[in-house]
Protein backbone atom coordinates (compact mmCIF):
# COMPACT_ATOMS: atom_id res chain seq x y z
CA UNK A 1 0.00 0.00 0.00
CA UNK A 2 2.92 2.31 0.99
CA UNK A 3 4.58 1.24 -2.06
CA UNK A 4 1.58 2.14 -4.52
CA UNK A 5 1.08 5.45 -2.27
CA UNK A 6 4.18 6.31 -3.36
CA UNK A 7 3.36 5.94 -7.22
CA UNK A 8 0.65 8.31 -6.95
CA UNK A 9 2.70 10.85 -5.21
CA UNK A 10 0.89 10.72 -2.16
CA UNK A 11 3.49 12.66 -0.10
CA UNK A 12 1.48 12.92 2.80
CA UNK A 13 0.35 9.25 3.27
CA UNK A 14 1.59 6.46 5.33
CA UNK A 15 -0.02 3.13 5.90
CA UNK A 16 0.96 0.78 9.15
CA UNK A 17 -2.29 -1.57 8.45
CA UNK A 18 -4.86 -2.29 5.75
CA UNK A 19 -7.98 -2.06 7.79
CA UNK A 20 -8.15 1.64 8.02
CA UNK A 21 -8.34 1.67 11.51
CA UNK A 22 -4.41 2.20 12.88
CA UNK A 23 -4.13 5.40 14.10
CA UNK A 24 -1.19 5.49 12.65
CA UNK A 25 -2.36 5.78 8.90
CA UNK A 26 -2.22 9.52 8.05
CA UNK A 27 -3.04 11.17 4.68
CA UNK A 28 -4.18 14.50 3.94
CA UNK A 29 -6.86 16.00 1.91
CA UNK A 30 -5.18 16.53 -0.41
CA UNK A 31 -3.66 12.68 -1.13
CA UNK A 32 -7.36 11.55 -0.74
CA UNK A 33 -8.32 13.44 -3.35
CA UNK A 34 -5.85 11.93 -5.31
CA UNK A 35 -6.59 8.13 -3.99
CA UNK A 36 -9.98 8.82 -4.90
CA UNK A 37 -9.15 9.90 -8.43
CA UNK A 38 -7.06 6.76 -9.16
CA UNK A 39 -9.21 4.48 -7.52
CA UNK A 40 -12.18 5.90 -10.06
CA UNK A 41 -10.29 3.66 -12.93
CA UNK A 42 -11.17 0.47 -11.43
CA UNK A 43 -14.47 -1.07 -12.17
CA UNK A 44 -14.91 -3.70 -8.93
CA UNK A 45 -14.10 -0.63 -6.27
CA UNK A 46 -16.84 1.68 -7.87
CA UNK A 47 -19.06 -1.32 -8.17
CA UNK A 48 -18.08 -2.27 -4.34
CA UNK A 49 -18.43 0.90 -3.05
CA UNK A 50 -21.54 1.86 -4.22
CA UNK A 51 -23.33 -0.86 -3.51
CA UNK A 52 -26.63 0.07 -1.53
CA UNK A 53 -26.55 -3.64 0.51
CA UNK A 54 -26.22 -7.49 -0.56
CA UNK A 55 -24.59 -10.93 0.96
CA UNK A 56 -21.59 -11.90 0.53
CA UNK A 57 -19.91 -15.41 0.96
CA UNK A 58 -17.09 -14.90 3.85
CA UNK A 59 -15.63 -17.69 5.21
CA UNK A 60 -18.29 -19.70 3.86
CA UNK A 61 -20.85 -17.79 5.32
CA UNK A 62 -23.47 -15.47 3.79
CA UNK A 63 -22.85 -12.09 5.87
CA UNK A 64 -25.08 -9.15 4.62
CA UNK A 65 -23.45 -5.81 3.59
CA UNK A 66 -25.13 -2.24 4.13
CA UNK A 67 -23.71 0.83 2.64
CA UNK A 68 -23.63 3.63 5.67
CA UNK A 69 -24.05 6.45 2.73
CA UNK A 70 -27.33 7.57 2.21
CA UNK A 71 -26.01 9.13 -0.72
CA UNK A 72 -25.59 5.72 -2.50
CA UNK A 73 -29.44 5.48 -2.31
CA UNK A 74 -30.23 8.94 -3.31
CA UNK A 75 -31.70 8.85 -6.78
CA UNK A 76 -30.72 12.55 -7.17
CA UNK A 77 -26.90 11.75 -6.48
CA UNK A 78 -24.30 10.22 -9.22
CA UNK A 79 -21.36 8.64 -7.50
CA UNK A 80 -18.95 6.74 -9.27
CA UNK A 81 -17.07 6.16 -5.99
CA UNK A 82 -17.14 6.69 -2.29
CA UNK A 83 -15.99 5.65 0.90
CA UNK A 84 -17.18 6.40 4.65
CA UNK A 85 -14.95 6.39 7.56
CA UNK A 86 -14.60 6.90 11.42
CA UNK A 87 -11.36 6.77 13.73
CA UNK A 88 -11.17 8.73 16.73
CA UNK A 89 -8.51 10.50 15.99
CA UNK A 90 -9.97 11.56 12.03
CA UNK A 91 -13.55 11.54 13.28
CA UNK A 92 -16.74 10.97 10.63
CA UNK A 93 -15.20 11.04 6.91
CA UNK A 94 -15.86 10.98 3.26
CA UNK A 95 -14.15 10.55 -0.07
CA UNK A 96 -16.13 10.24 -3.07
CA UNK A 97 -16.36 10.65 -6.82
CA UNK A 98 -19.91 12.00 -7.89
CA UNK A 99 -21.07 13.61 -11.41
CA UNK A 100 -22.11 17.30 -11.01
CA UNK A 101 -23.19 19.24 -14.60
CA UNK A 102 -21.76 16.35 -16.82
CA UNK A 103 -18.02 16.57 -14.70
CA UNK A 104 -16.89 14.26 -12.11
CA UNK A 105 -15.67 16.34 -9.16
CA UNK A 106 -13.57 14.76 -6.21
CA UNK A 107 -14.90 15.53 -2.76
CA UNK A 108 -12.99 14.86 0.44
CA UNK A 109 -14.49 15.77 4.29
CA UNK A 110 -12.81 15.37 7.40
CA UNK A 111 -13.46 15.43 10.84
CA UNK A 112 -17.41 16.08 10.56
CA UNK A 113 -19.17 16.91 13.92
CA UNK A 114 -22.58 14.79 13.81
CA UNK A 115 -23.65 11.60 12.34
CA UNK A 116 -25.34 13.29 9.48
CA UNK A 117 -22.98 16.13 9.18
CA UNK A 118 -20.60 14.65 5.92
CA UNK A 119 -23.69 13.89 4.44
CA UNK A 120 -25.75 17.35 4.55
CA UNK A 121 -21.80 18.96 3.92
CA UNK A 122 -22.20 17.01 0.44
CA UNK A 123 -25.34 17.95 -0.40
CA UNK A 124 -24.56 21.82 0.15
CA UNK A 125 -21.46 21.28 -1.99
CA UNK A 126 -23.64 19.75 -4.53
CA UNK A 127 -25.79 22.65 -4.47
CA UNK A 128 -23.24 25.37 -4.35
CA UNK A 129 -21.57 23.70 -7.88
CA UNK A 130 -24.86 23.73 -9.48
CA UNK A 131 -25.82 27.12 -8.36
CA UNK A 132 -22.13 28.06 -9.52
CA UNK A 133 -23.11 26.22 -12.92
CA UNK A 134 -25.82 28.17 -13.36
CA UNK A 135 -24.81 31.62 -13.02
CA UNK A 136 -21.92 30.47 -15.43
CA UNK A 137 -24.35 29.75 -17.80
CA UNK A 138 -26.37 33.10 -17.81
CA UNK A 139 -23.19 35.06 -17.75
CA UNK A 140 -22.18 32.91 -20.37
Amino acid sequence: MNRKAHDLGLADTQFFDSTGLNPRNVSSARDLAKMVAASASYPLIREFSTTRDGYFAVNGRMVHFNNTNALVSNPEWEIGLQKTGFTNEAGKCLVMQAWMNQKPVVIVLLDSWGRLTRIGDANRIRRWVEQVAQQGARQG
